[in-house]
């Protein structure tokens, strides 16, 4: 099986007052940065991961905070991880 690197970004939108909330827990899951939240509730997220589905995972994490309201899925890509040859040049 190839190793792969997977990156998505998001959109997301939180009502106005579980933005700090949703912040915190957005922050806490394993593999994502908050780049941006406008004063409306809408948060920039990045998700990277291993595998696609630990990319769904935490989409489907973020989706079931408290506070969210929908989330847009802007880019995803999947790249194979070059694996270190044995050999000694």
């Amino acid at each position: 099986m190839t190793q792969e690197y997977h990156v998505t970004s998001l959109v997301v939108h939180v009502t106005a007052d579980a933005v700090e909330q949703v912040k915190a827990d957005i922050a806490a899951l394993a593999g994502t940065d908050i780049h941006a939240v406008t004063e409306e509730g809408k948060f920039i997220v990045t998700l990277e991961g291993d595998t696609q589905k630990a990319i769904l995972d935490n989409v489907e994490k973020i989706n079931a905070l408290k506070g969210v309201l929908s989330n847009s899925l802007i880019y995803h890509q999947a790249e194979p991880l070059e694996q270190e040859s044995e050999e000694t040049p």
